[in-house]
């Protein structure tokens, strides 16, 4: 098969690949600050995402206060406990992985989607949550523009929305998202952390995908 014309040169291809394939949900940080330009990219990046309607709902907010960023850490670390107790047999397993680096990551982000998104009709009148995959899209560019510079970032999603939405001082319609650790790190994960923990393991690509209808199969190819 011919390569399209449109395609990036193959060492760029291969660059895109290895991001991708690199990336890891990080909880482990090397203390020190990120170059405000850097961030400023890993921003940029996560605007330039797609969004349905143009609607670009994601909201960015940093985390500069200490008591602020500790007042995060304190609920996030409850939520932890709460969520240990609401996995049963599986509490002591959970209690023993690491959930989150606020404390020790050079930034700490808020995302949330923006308030009044009801006026977005634009391919929402049947799925209004498409707001929240565009701004995960939003979340991903940031993620993997900062795995190309070398730079980890874990998403904590272990808190009472509203919590953090008036800790954070947001409009009562937003709702925030992830807590985003960003920072430096000694290494990079070989695997998803959860994998090598043994909390679970990734599927084979096979079993997600099916053809014309649930549960059918791929036809095989040649």
């Amino acid at each position: 098969m011919n390569p399209s014309p449109h395609a990036y040169a193959q060492d760029d291809v291969d660059a895109v690949y290895r991001a991708i394939r690199e990336r890891r949900d990080v909880r482990h940080f090397r203390p020190g600050p990120i170059d405000p330009a850097q961030l400023a990219r890993f921003v940029a990046a996560a605007h330039q995402a797609p969004s349905v309607g143009l609607m670009q709902p994601w909201r960015f907010i940093r985390i500069v206060d200490p008591a602020r960023r500790q007042a995060i850490h304190a609920h996030v670390d409850a939520e932890r406990r709460r969520t240990a107790e609401a996995l049963g047999q599986r509490a002591e397993d959970f209690m023993r992985l690491k959930v989150e680096g606020i404390l020790e990551c050079g930034e700490v982000l808020v995302v949330a989607l923006m308030d009044k998104r009801e006026r977005y009709v634009f391919g929402r009148r049947t799925m209004p949550q498409m707001d929240l995959a565009s701004a995960s899209c939003a979340i991903q560019n940031f993620w993997l523009a900062a795995r190309a510079e070398g730079i980890g970032v874990g998403w904590v999603s272990l808190f009472d929305p509203e919590h953090i939405r008036g800790l954070c001082a947001m409009p009562d319609d937003s709702l925030p998202i992830a807590v985003l650790c960003v920072g430096h790190v000694d290494a990079f994960y070989p695997a998803p952390m959860l994998e090598m923990e043994g909390w679970d393991a990734r599927q084979p690509v096979e079993h997600v995908v099916y053809e014309d209808s649930w549960g059918q199969p791929p036809t095989p190819t040649a």
